[in-house]
Order: structure tokens, then sequence, then C-alpha cells
């Protein structure tokens, strides 16, 4: 029996040095034992540890694949992930393309681990909330969050990236993470009882959630999906949830109480049979995919994914470029400026927006940073065609009779091409499928234009290219 002792439980390298030297020395899985460093199961190893010899083994090569789905899985919690991996490492040596076989007991293993690794990474970037300690030049802000998986190291270079210029530690029972503006450095666990338990910040970032929370467009179900109540306890927005919830169902129950009505009207039966409709999850199955999106680098740097929003009936989809700053942060699309003049030009033209889908071309937010801002970054090809895939889910979910897509990047990602919008704007285009196309701008140009009568007269262009969308609307309303 071979005992392999790992410095800790997050050691990669020790844990490959040992498989390859395993491997090449044909040591059959279950002749195996993995420990860590301190650990339990320590107690049951014998006093040293079987050597690994400093001496030219040979080499092997296995896919990048593996080695990508290794470093994640050897995150998980689970003790028995070093021996799961060395067995699916075994056996890759003769087998190169089992990698690739997603049904093999092993693979599908190593990859449900890998992924509940990056969901908890992703919860992390999203829920870890800092608090202020000392004021002004002394201040130093301090998070608490309680990670399902062994990952502290592997997502604190995000929070360097996205608070380089604020010192900060978040605190773990595992292990805490602290940033001095210059180097990242990490310290062994602590309980709940050495975080701070509330700042002046809080009342300020409560009213701007409630804010942004939009009643019409609550799903309870889907919010919790993709914020489960265990960690709600962390977040000072908690408080406010279920109250906005109560009071989004209250208006919703008033806006029926007082809606007129109108006498039944004889129905059309249709000649035709109707378009398929999506299972009533697909598309919550969609957003839980898309939440764990890894196509393109874009989702390092950005709080979360934005995934698209509206009701599965829609026979028009709105496709925008890519989320901002607030999207971001909110996790929905158009909740910023321009997500208000979109709203008031659908108004004004006459769209009903409670009727229509809204997403995004590119689901990340791509950002260059400047001291505490995050200036919008235009997103290339190679991100573009990354993220055709989710675009292209959600019009097979959706099925909509008009695409409306609002600049350069939605044109690009809708045509599979490189597409002038001066050129194609305000025509309907013919699609696959016996679905049509229309390209104009995007409302954040219009909100860039710095002279007011060009900002007024693109604005009315923008609502006139709505209208043919509002009249599709229309007709699609008379016919059903």
């Amino acid at each position: 029996m071979q005992y392999i002792i790992l410095d800790t439980e997050t050691d990669f390298d020790g844990w490959r040095k040992a498989a390859r030297h395993l491997v090449l020395h044909h040591v059959q899985p279950a002749d195996v034992t993995w420990t860590v460093q301190g650990g339990e199961a320590e107690l049951f190893a014998p006093p040293a540890p079987s050597p690994i010899l400093e001496v030219n083994d040979g080499t092997f090569t296995v896919s990048g694949k593996f080695i990508e789905l290794a470093k994640a899985a050897i995150l998980h919690r689970d003790p028995e992930r070093f021996a799961i991996l060395y067995r699916l490492l075994f056996r890759l040596k003769d087998n190169h393309d089992l990698i690739e076989v997603a049904t093999d007991p092993d693979v599908a293993q190593v990859t449900a681990m890998a992924r509940a690794v990056h969901r908890d990474e992703h919860k992390m970037h999203a829920f870890v909330r800092f608090r202020e300690i000392g004021r002004e030049r002394e201040a130093h802000y301090v998070a608490w969050f309680e990670p399902e998986h062994h990952i502290v190291e592997f997502a604190a270079p995000f929070f360097a990236k996205r608070f380089a210029d604020m010192p900060w530690s978040i605190l773990t029972p595992d292990l805490c993470a602290h940033w001095d503006g210059h180097a990242l450095s990490f310290t062994p666990g602590v309980g709940r009882s050495e975080a701070p338990s509330e700042d002046r910040l809080e009342e300020t970032w409560r009213r701007y959630y409630a804010s942004i929370f939009n009643p019409a467009r609550l799903k309870v179900k889907a919010m919790q999906a993709e914020m489960p109540k265990k960690y709600w306890r962390n977040l000072p927005e908690a408080s406010i949830i279920k109250p906005l919830i109560e009071d989004a169902e209250r208006m919703t129950g008033a806006m029926i109480a007082n809606a007129a009505t109108d006498p039944h009207k004889p129905q059309k039966r249709p000649e035709a049979p109707m378009k398929r409709k999506p299972a009533a999850d697909e598309l919550e199955t969609l957003r839980e995919e898309a939440a764990h999106c890894r196509a393109c680098h874009l989702y390092k740097d950005a709080t979360q994914t934005v995934f698209g929003e509206g009701p599965k009936s829609a026979n028009i989809m709105l496709v925008g470029e890519q989320p901002g700053d607030k999207e971001d942060l909110a996790g929905h699309p158009f909740v910023g400026p321009a997500g208000q003049m979109l709203d008031r030009a659908l108004e004004e033209a006459g769209v009903d927006r409670k009727k229509v889908y809204v997403t995004n071309a590119v689901k990340h937010f791509k950002f260059v940073p400047r001291g505490k801002i995050r200036l919008h970054q235009k997103p290339n090809t190679p991100e573009i065609r990354a993220c055709r895939q989710w675009y292209e889910r959600e019009v097979a979910a959706i099925q909509p009779d008009l695409i409306v897509a609002m600049g350069a990047t939605a044109a690009q990602s809708v045509f599979g091409k490189i597409t002038p919008i001066g050129k194609t704007r305000g025509r309907l285009i013919e699609l696959p499928e016996g679905r049509k196309a229309l390209v104009t701008v995007h409302p954040s140009y219009l909100l860039r234009l710095p002279d007011p009568e060009a900002k007024a007269l693109e604005y009315r262009r923008f609502v006139d290219d709505l209208k043919i969308a509002a009249s599709l609307q229309k007709k699609a309303a008379r016919a059903a």
C-alpha cells in the first residue's frame, strides 16, 4: 500500500507530482491511500509517507481538459476526490479519449465536482458583502463568507482585481484572504464572531437594492435558485427581500382586482398548429447552465452572468450588446440608464414591455477599471462567438417571430457575422424558420450623443424603428 500525504486540502501540485510517479510505476488506484497533512485521515496512515523519488520517471501526457477539471475538482470538499482523480488519471494513460466520454462514471463524477466548485466560486463572487471598519484613510473592509468547498485561494484574485484600491479581508471558517493594495495573503480560518455585524453603508446599499427591485419581473423561485436562502444571513439586503416580495404580491393583486374586464369574445380556432412553447423550466435550466459558463475569460472579472428575462410566450425578442455596470451588479438586463431609455422608447412606440423577452448577445460585463469606475469595453469577435450558443438556445426556447438587434454586437450575434448598422437599420430581414430580424441602434448610443438636437433626432428614429415591432406585436395579438 502506498500512503501519500499532501501538504494542504488544495495541494494540486503535490497531488500531480505524486500521481505522475504512481502512474508511471503502474501502481493500481486501489493500492494508494491519499491523506492531507494534519487531517483526520492522517491518523490512520503510517508514521512517514511513501517516498516520491526525485528521478526521471519518464513522461506521459493527458489532455488540457483533464488538467482543467482536476484543478477545479481538487478544491471539492469530498475527501475521496484525490483517489477519484487518480483513478481517472490511471485510466487515461492508456485511453486518452476517455475524458470525452461524459457517461463514464469517473468522468461524470469529476465533472460534477468541478461544476460544484465553479458554482460555489460564482456564489462567492456574487454574495460577498464587505463591511467598513475604521474611517477614511484608515478604513479596512471585512466580509464573512461560508464556502461549501475549498475555494478561497481560487476565488480571491477576482476580488483583488475588482477592489484593487481598497484594503480588504474575507474571513471564512477554512481560510482567510487579505488584500493590502499590493499583494494577496492568506491566514487560517476564524469564527463568525471575528467579522463585523454591520456598518454605516448598509442602509445606502439596501436603498439601492430596493430601487432596482422590479415587482413586474418578480420570480421568487428563480430568485431563490440564484440566491439560496442559506446565503441570506450574510446579506444586508436580505432583511428587505421578504417585504419587497410581499409588497409586489399586494401590488399585483390590486392591479388584478382593479383591472377593467371586457365581455367574452369568440376566439377564432387556429388553422395551423401553434408554435411550440418552451417547457416551464426550460429557460430556468438555461439560466442555471449559463451561470457557470466558462467559454471565454469574461466570467473571471464579471460579478455574475446576466441572462435574458421575459415571458416564455413572447413573440418579440430584444437583443442588446452586453450588461453594463448596474446590470452586472443587479443580475438583470437593462436596469441602468440605457434600460430606462429603452423602456421609455418602447412605451412611446406602443410596444408592451411586459410581453417582450429581453437579453444580451454577451452575458458578462466586459470593462476596463479606472479607479473605482468600471468603463464599458466592446466585446470582440471571439467573445461574441463564445456566447452565441446562449442566444441561439434562448431563441430555440422562446421561438419569437421578431428579433430586434440593438447595436453592432447584437447584430453580429443574430446574423453570425459583422453587420453594418447603417445599411440594415429599420427594415425587416428574413431569418431561418420564418422569423424576421430588425436592426437598430443600442439605447446607450443615444446616451453618448453630446449634441441635444442630434440626440433628439436619433431618439425619434429609434422610436420609429421600434414602431415596426409594435405593429407586429399588435398583429400577433389580433391573430391570437
